[in-house]
């Protein structure tokens, strides 16, 4: 006979065996000889939901969450694109244009000319080099044969510094006066005025940092002082040795507008680099002008009737629906000029630091965003404006208002002017960042990921969703209450 008790043993042995095989984190199934395939165990640890951020214990990839949403925003445009198309047709037109000669010939010599107050900047550092190497050395000569002339060289020097830094302010400040009052009243279209407007700006901080950093240089020259010694870097070209007509040039195409005597700098051009860049950059531009013309025209003017009524549900509606082009030309124009352009003429330039921007996309406070995005003008308004003014006892915060004060006026001159009207929208956006600082401030003391997300929401509603197309919609509806008949028959001539 059969030993009868040698199957169960055998069985329960498979069983433990198949028990001990479900316990695994891998959960295979049982093998196919198995007589219990309906037993083993689905259930057998505790396990979260993948979207349960307090209790997984992995963070979920949203991969193809995105891959969803890009897909949508896709969509949605090309079903813009077809409805702008069946209602106004085809509006880009490189013939049509409304570009009057002489807003072409006085554009043209205005922007050729605003250089020339950098030149005018070197040439009374030159004067203000050669009487500080003079009141050097009659100082030395007074304190070798202690004589007390010493102080009366100390006193005229002065009363040159006084001066020097009156020719300077002057200069500067014609800059700005001459181009725009010149692109207020004589240039009318607002393309062209943008353009000289912006490189009047860009020329007049860069002389007043030139002018604002050999003055310091100048005083350290004159009176050194073994606790502030002047940086490592520039001791390969101490000043006066830096007031030289190449190294003004270099100043003037560097993409920067803090001036310094040395630079970090490259070992060589890369050509193809610089090609790369120049075509990123005229592709965006001709991306952006043809988004403008074809649909951010449109949304403005059929905007025009529903502003002047106040009929504020239309006037919501447009913003977000201006919202969508004006985020798409504003991240446009960023690549466009800080990515691209500035890399290539840094790299003409063998301008080593390439820093021209952080991850502001990422920010969670409104602070964090202002020294983020553009760096040239945060490097320029930290040392040129905020730090002084906390060296002689500003308090921070007091400091803070004034750097935006400072900024909004240059935004207004950058916005009015062009467009003929000093509105002065884009100076209260700038002063409405201060509460929306102190706001973001507040959220993020919670230092949480939720924090941060309401932040970011924040940054971006502000900034893309009202500032900039309530911005848009109140200049251009100014212009055209100023030049609406023109701008009209302007339109009816593209179409």
């Amino acid at each position: 006979m059969r030993n009868r008790s040698a199957a169960p043993i055998h069985t329960i042995e498979a069983l433990q065996g198949d028990e001990r095989r479900q316990e695994l984190p891998s959960r295979k199934r049982p093998s196919r000889r198995s007589r219990y395939n309906h037993v083993f165990a689905i259930h057998s640890q505790a396990r979260a939901s993948c979207l349960s951020s307090q209790d997984a214990k992995e963070t979920p990839s949203f991969v193809g969450f995105r891959n969803l949403m890009v897909l949508m925003l896709v969509v949605s445009n090309l079903r813009l694109m077809i409805e702008n198309f069946r209602k106004y047709g085809v509006l880009i037109c490189i013939s049509c244009h409304d570009y009057r000669r002489q807003d072409v010939v006085l554009g043209s010599i205005l922007y050729l000319s605003i250089p020339c107050h950098l030149f005018v900047a070197y040439i009374i550092e030159l004067v203000a080099a050669q009487q500080a190497k003079g009141a050097v050395a009659r100082i030395k000569r007074a304190e070798t044969k202690a004589d007390a002339t010493g102080e009366t060289d100390r006193k005229n020097f002065h009363y040159a510094w006084y001066l020097i830094a009156f020719a300077h302010g002057i200069n500067a400040t014609m800059n700005l006066v001459i181009t725009s009052t010149m692109v207020y009243y004589f240039i009318n279209h607002p393309g062209i005025g943008t353009l000289c407007e912006l490189h009047a700006i860009i020329v007049w901080l860069k002389t007043c940092s030139y002018a604002l950093t050999n003055r310091d240089l100048r005083h350290a020259l004159v009176y050194p002082r073994a606790d502030e010694e002047v940086p490592e870097l520039y001791k390969s070209c101490p000043y006066p040795q830096n007031i030289t007509l190449n190294n003004l040039c270099y100043f003037w195409w560097a993409p920067t507008l803090v001036y310094q005597p040395v630079y970090p700098r490259t070992s060589h051009i890369r050509w193809v680099f610089v090609g790369k860049r120049l075509a990123e950059a005229a592709g965006l531009g001709i991306v952006i002008w043809i988004a403008s013309a074809q649909y951010a025209v449109p949304l403005l003017n059929n905007s025009m009737d529903h502003i002047a009524a106040l009929d504020l549900v239309s006037i919501a509606e447009r913003i977000m629906k201006l919202s969508t082009i004006s985020l798409f030309c504003w991240l446009a124009g960023f690549f466009a000029f800080f990515q691209s352009w500035l890399n290539a003429l840094a790299e003409v330039m063998r301008f080593a630091d390439r820093e021209f921007y952080s991850d502001w996309w990422n920010v969670w406070s409104i602070r964090t965003y202002w020294t983020s995005w553009n760096k040239p003008v945060y490097h320029f308004m930290k040392r040129h404006v905020y730090s002084p003014l906390v060296g002689r006892g500003v308090p921070p915060s007091i400091a803070q208002i004034l750097v935006f004060i400072f900024s909004g006026v240059l935004h207004e001159l950058l916005v009015g002017v062009p467009t003929h009207n000093l509105i002065w929208v884009a100076f209260a956006g700038m002063m409405g960042q201060i509460p929306l600082i102190a706001l973001t401030d507040i959220i993020g003391r919670g230092k949480s990921y939720m924090a941060k997300v309401v932040g970011n929401l924040i940054f971006w509603i502000s900034f893309c969703l009202v500032g900039q197309p309530l911005a848009a919609l109140l200049y251009f509806f100014a212009w055209q209450a100023k030049y609406g008949s023109g701008s009209k028959q302007f339109s009816a001539r593209s179409r």
